[in-house]
C-alpha cells in the first residue's frame, strides 16, 4: 500500500511526513487552491513565520543623529506653515525594516515636533496617547484642556489620549521637541478618532505652575479631590528639576554604600501615574536613565520596543551587536528581543520610552538580562 503524507515508515521518527506521491502533490495542489478561494491558509505552511521559537521583528535597530534632525526641522519650519490639516510641523522617523511606515516601532511613533517664533499650533484631539520630551529650549506652552503647561529642557510632559491640546511660542525664537505617540497601535487595532478643537489655543496668560501641577505635583501626597484611580497620569509636566534630582540622589546613597541603583554607576527612574503607582499612559512606559562615567548596563533583550533620547552627555550603546556612538539629541530604536547595551566614559543621561505596558498587561512581556 503507498503511503499517505500523514503515514510513517517504521524506520522514520513518528513526527516526520514522508512526502507525497505524485497524485498526492496534484490533490494537495487542489486543496491548496480550493482554500484560497475560499481566503483560508493552513496553518502547517505559515508556522514557521507566525511562530517563530523567539521573536523576529520586522523594525530594526536604528540611529538618528540630532545634528541632522534639527537643520531639517530648521527647512520645515521656513517652508511648510502650521494650520488647519497638517496640524503639526512633526516629522516622524521611520524605521527602516518597515517599508516606508511613519513608525519608529510596530507600536510606537517618534517625532521631531518644530514650533517658530509666535506660532500656534491648532487645537484638537484623538484616541492616541502622546507626550513631549525636551532635550533643548523653552518658550513654548502646551495647552491641555485648558490648563497652560510650560515646556522647559528635561521636561516630560503628557497629553493623554482625548485630551484636548494645542501649542503656542510667546517667544520671538523657535523650538524642537520630541513627540511620542501609540500611533501605529491605535492604527493598527482600528481604534482611532480625532477631533478638531476651537481654532484659538489660549489666551496670553501662562501661569508659571500648571493647574495639574499645583494639585498633584507634591510627592507622596495626593489630593482628597482626586481620590480615584485614573488610566493616565493626572500630571501634565513632570520637571526636569525633580527628574535630576532623584537621579542624584541614587548616585550619592550609592556613594555612601546604600545600595539605591540600579546597577552599579546606573541610576533610573519611572516616570508613574500618582493615582495607581503605574505607568503614566496605558500604552506608553518613560524612565530617564543616568550613567555616571565609566558605567555599563547589563545586557538586557525584552519583548518589547523602546526608543531613547540621548539627554546629556555621550557614550556608545550596542544594538543587536553593532555599536554606535552617540551624543545629546541623537535618537535610537531597540526593537523587541534585541539586545541593548550602553556604555560611556564621560557620563550619559538617556530619556526612554516604550510598549512595555501592552505586553505586560497582554501576558506577553518577557525579559532576558545578562551580566558581564
Amino acid at each position: 500500500m503507498t503511503p499517505t503524507s500523514n503515514s510513517t515508515a517504521p524506520d522514520r521518527p513518528a513526527n516526520v511526513m514522508t512526502p507525497p506521491t505524485a497524485a498526492e502533490a496534484a490533490e494537495l495542489d487542489a486543496l491548496y487552491a480550493r482554500m484560497g478561494a475560499e481566503n483560508m491558509i493552513p496553518l502547517w505552511t505559515e508556522i514557521g513565520d507566525l511562530m517563530p521559537q523567539t521573536p523576529r521583528p520586522a523594525a530594526v535597530p536604528h540611529v538618528w543623529r540630532w545634528s541632522t534632525l534639527l537643520p531639517i526641522a530648521e527647512d520645515a519650519g521656513r517652508l511648510v506653515p502650521v494650520g488647519r490639516g497638517g496640524e503639526r510641523r512633526a516629522i516622524a522617523l521611520a524605521n527602516p525594516g518597515l517599508g516606508g511606515r511613519p513608525y519608529a516601532t510596530p507600536t510606537l511613533w517618534a517625532a521631531i515636533q518644530y514650533l517658530g517664533g509666535h506660532e500656534v499650533a491648532p487645537e484638537h484631539r484623538h484616541s492616541q496617547n502622546a507626550f513631549r520630551f525636551v532635550v533643548e529650549g523653552e518658550g513654548v506652552w502646551t495647552v491641555v484642556n485648558g490648563d497652560p503647561v510650560a515646556m522647559r529642557r528635561g521636561d516630560f510632559l503628557l497629553t493623554p489620549g482625548w485630551n484636548f491640546h494645542g501649542h503656542h511660542n510667546e517667544t520671538d525664537a523657535p523650538m524642537a521637541w520630541i513627540d511620542g505617540l501609540d500611533i501605529p497601535f491605535v492604527h493598527y487595532t482600528d481604534t482611532t478618532f480625532f477631533e478638531f478643537g476651537i481654532d484659538r489655543v489660549t489666551d496670553e496668560a501662562t501661569p508659571p505652575v500648571s493647574r495639574s501641577e499645583r494639585l498633584w505635583a507634591h510627592p507622596g501626597l495626593r489630593p482628597l479631590s482626586g481620590l480615584d484611580d485614573t488610566v493616565n497620569s493626572p500630571i501634565a509636566a513632570y520637571r526636569w528639576e525633580h527628574t535630576d534630582a532623584a537621579l542624584a540622589e541614587q548616585l550619592a546613597l550609592e556613594d555612601e554604600g546604600q545600595p539605591a541603583t540600579v546597577e552599579l554607576g546606573h541610576a533610573a527612574v519611572r516616570f508613574v501615574n500618582p493615582t495607581t503607582g503605574g505607568d503614566v499612559m496605558p500604552t506608553i512606559r518613560a524612565e530617564f536613565h543616568r550613567l555616571r562615567p565609566g558605567a555599563s548596563t547589563a545586557t538586557t533583550r525584552e519583548a518589547a520596543s523602546s526608543v531613547y533620547q540621548v539627554f546629556d552627555g555621550e557614550g556608545t550603546v550596542s544594538l543587536g551587536g553593532t555599536e554606535h556612538r552617540v551624543g545629546t539629541g541623537d535618537m535610537f530604536v531597540v526593537p523587541s528581543w534585541v539586545p541593548f547595551t550602553a556604555q560611556t566614559d564621560a557620563g550619559l543621561d538617556l530619556f526612554r520610552f516604550g510598549d512595555q505596558p501592552i505586553s505586560e498587561r497582554l501576558g506577553l512581556a518577557r525579559t532576558h538580562v545578562q551580566r558581564p
